[in-house]
């Protein structure tokens, strides 16, 4: 079946639906089952789809009963909680356009988002949410109300609501008028807009992404045809909504789906959510596979039995093995399959129960390419972590590793009805039904993303193999260019500096340079661990900053990278900065990508220093 064919199929299972309509009729269908689970006191609170339904229309009712009128939009702060997706749901069900705005936003950052998109109401968590926007209100002439789920940190006055004032708001708006909330949902087109995402952005003002009921349903359609999940499944939410994976993975295609969603509102205890919940699937950005990753080699690395080590060893080789054998264009024998069930009954089972992915049919990643020895060592515990790749502009993937065809180190082959090809200069382009209509209020940069032909440029550089697999190099206006002419993709060089444990974050830098350079940080979580493990008194990561032992350390890890580069590639000289890079902190983007301009603004000395014989 063609390109085209298969578009017209997925046109045809999706022609006239909305995220209304989706949950009505699985309401209808399975309403009894459970849809969100919010963790309480040690235990879960669970609202059934029935329940979901009908406080997303009474979220409608009380949203309309403020006067939001078609197109109004809503802005959300929240942790992932079941408040976030009924306020999400309620306000596209009287006709709303919700958007949630990532929590790390400063106040001036809220302002301009919230001010770009003359958001008429926001619905808040509590006091951290209300410190980034109370400095800025009065910059918000647009913004009517704001509600906040904590009732304890609402503020006085007629500009405020609390969640649960909101809430039998809309219970007595919905019982004297149903009608109303019928005829605003039932309104719907799936031409409206489902959702405006801002895009977190590495460099610049963000840009509101606008995406469709249609858009969403399309891509669900494409994910849940190329899954491998049992009927109904269980998953655990925890990042967040302002990102456009969580927001397909955790709600849109769970409306559909009837599955059941474990919200983990602090990525901190995301370790104990897993291990209660055992889900399914499991989605993460590289660095949350990165820093499982580390956890387990530290611990693998103080254990000082060696038969055990070797055991383990052995049993992880075999996972390697029988994940290996099943890649494209690869044979299963019967050795290897034999080797691997020993391997898995004994050890890999039990170490995958561990982290509470014992359970876990589809393991994925994106938002940046998985470093291939990331997958390689998981593929020795036995899980496929299948990259996909994508962005907000396309709602979430359209390029996927799958059970049937997967390459580990590409971002896989693009779903069925997505058009990909590659521009002279290698930028990747993309053409289908997820694809956004283009930015709010930004036609020049909607000019710059979609071209006449209707292509949207991605940005990316890639790279498309015989069997059609791509691999994403790296950013098109990340690339280094050497002083001696070089083009190098500096995630390359990151990604193999931080498969050490001890490494939490590294940038590598050159262009315009004679060699590259790097600056590293130390892995928060890894690096005392490690450090206790060696007899190193405790220390804040400063003072490890600056011990010897951890400097050789970081020498050999630089060492063992510069070992699979090329000379251009090889990083030269480099320095350990002393504290971590965070998304507060602004040397990331909340799904933690690198901001190297930010990057390479705060740290131009020490960058400076590095070329100064």
């Amino acid at each position: 079946m063609g390109i085209q064919e298969q578009r017209a199929e997925l046109d045809r299972a999706v022609e006239g639906r909305t995220v209304c309509t989706t949950l009505a009729d699985t309401a209808e269908r399975h309403g009894g089952r459970p849809a969100y689970s919010d963790r309480i006191d040690g235990g879960w609170r669970t609202l059934t789809w029935a329940d979901v339904r009908a406080r997303a229309l009474e979220a409608a009712a009380g949203f309309a009963a403020l006067g939001l009128e078609p197109g109004d939009v809503v802005a959300l702060m929240m942790p992932n909680r079941s408040e976030h997706v009924l306020a999400d749901l309620g306000a596209v069900h009287a006709g709303g356009t919700p958007t949630t705005v990532y929590a790390t936003l400063a106040p001036d950052q809220v302002a301009y988002v919230a001010g770009h998109c003359s958001a008429k109401y926001a619905v808040l968590d509590g006091k951290d949410q209300l410190d980034r926007w109370l400095p800025v209100l009065d910059r918000l002439p647009a913004l009517r109300k704001v509600i906040v789920v904590d009732a304890a940190a609402c503020p006085p006055g007629d500009r405020f609501l609390t969640w649960d004032a909101f809430a039998e708001a809309g219970r007595a708006a919905l019982a004297a008028d149903p009608a109303e909330t019928d005829r605003r949902w039932r309104a719907v087109r799936p031409s409206d807009t489902v959702t405006l995402l801002y895009t977190s952005g590495t460099t610049g003002d963000p840009k509101g992404v606008l995406i469709t009921h249609s858009m969403v349903l399309h891509e669900a359609a494409m994910v849940e045809r190329s899954s491998v999940l049992p009927e109904h499944p269980a998953g655990v939410s925890y990042l967040p909504f302002a990102h456009i994976a969580d927001r397909v993975l955790s709600y849109y295609l769970p409306v559909g789906l009837a599955a059941h969603v474990h919200f983990c509102p602090d990525p901190a205890q995301l370790t104990s959510v897993l291990a209660d919940v055992r889900p399914h699937s499991f989605f993460g950005v590289p660095r949350v596979w990165e820093k499982i990753m580390a956890g387990i080699q530290a611990v693998l690395s103080a254990e000082q039995d060696p038969a055990k080590k070797a055991a383990v060893a052995a049993a992880l080789e075999a996972g390697r093995a029988y994940v290996r054998a099943q890649e494209y264009g690869n044979t299963m024998t019967p050795e290897i399959a034999a080797a691997f069930e020993a391997a898995d009954k004994a050890v890999l089972t039990p170490m995958r129960a561990l982290l509470g992915l014992d359970r876990v049919r589809q393991a994925s990643s994106a938002a940046a390419p998985l470093p291939v020895e990331v997958a390689r060592f998981f593929a020795g515990l036995g899980l496929k972590i299948f990259d996909a790749y994508g962005m907000t502009e396309t709602t979430g993937a359209i390029t996927a590793n799958l059970a049937d065809a997967f390459k580990l180190g590409t971002v896989g082959r693009p779903f069925a009805g997505v058009e990909l090809t590659l521009a002279d200069d290698g930028e990747i382009l993309v053409r289908g039904a997820t694809c956004t209509p283009g930015y709010l209020n930004r036609p020049e940069a909607t000019a710059d993303l979609i071209d006449a032909d209707g292509w949207v440029h991605t940005g990316d550089i890639g790279r498309l193999d015989p069997d059609g697999f791509l691999t994403v190099v790296d950013r098109k206006k990340e690339l280094i260019i050497t002083a001696g002419g070089e083009n190098i993709a500096p995630s390359l060089i990151e990604n193999h500096l931080k498969e050490h444990p001890l490494v939490g974050q590294a940038l590598a830098f050159g262009d315009r340079r004679p060699y590259v350079v790097a600056l590293i940080t130390l892995d928060g979580e890894v690096a005392p661990v490690w450090a206790a493990a060696r007899g190193i008194e405790p220390a804040d990561l400063a003072a490890l900053a600056e011990h010897p032992l951890v400097l050789e350390e970081i020498g050999r890890a630089v060492e063992d990278a510069n070992a699979r580069l090329a000379r251009v590639q090889q990083v030269k000289r480099w320095r350990l900065l002393p504290a971590e890079w965070t998304a507060e902190s602004e040397e990331l983007t909340p799904t933690l990508k690198l901001k190297r301009r930010v990057v390479h603004g705060k740290y131009t000395d020490a960058i400076d220093a590095l070329y100064t014989p």
